[in-house]
């Protein structure tokens, strides 16, 4: 009985160090090579107790009038609806986020700055809070 035990408790040993090592050897996980280096415009909505959001509008009219004026510059564009906090009970922080992957920063201002005026009276249309945008580089 003590000879299963132990052969037992050896068995489980090496499989948990096999399954450690496994772990070690395995790559980290990291953003796609296609999109290390390219510019990122994030466009973030909070959420407040009055905000209005218009989902459909915002996915289906804005964004695609936005991409439009990118061109080639733009590489992909997404779109995400804010569910929950990351702190359970807490409020949630966001009501939607849009992000704007393009080749260069300096095209994505030349395009944007002749449509600045229209971009943002359409915001009428889908909300009714001003978003904060944060424009970053993809390291990882």
């Amino acid at each position: 009985m003590k000879f299963k035990l132990f052969s037992l408790c050896v068995i489980f040993i090496a499989a948990i160090t096999s399954a450690a090592a496994q772990d070690h050897d395995s790559p980290t996980p990291s953003a796609p090579s296609s999109e290390k280096g390219l510019i990122k415009i994030t466009i973030m909505y909070p959420f407040i107790d009055s905000t209005f959001f218009d989902m459909d509008y915002y996915e289906t009219k804005h964004m695609p009038m936005v991409a439009g004026f990118l061109g080639s510059n733009l590489v992909k564009y997404t779109i995400e609806k804010g569910v929950a906090s990351g702190i359970p009970n807490q409020p949630l922080p966001y009501v939607a986020i849009g992000t704007f992957y393009v080749k260069s920063l300096k095209e994505y201002q030349e395009a944007i700055a002749p449509n600045r005026d229209k971009i943002r009276a359409d915001f009428v249309n889908y909300t009714n809070v001003a978003p904060a945008i944060l424009v970053s580089e993809v390291v990882r």
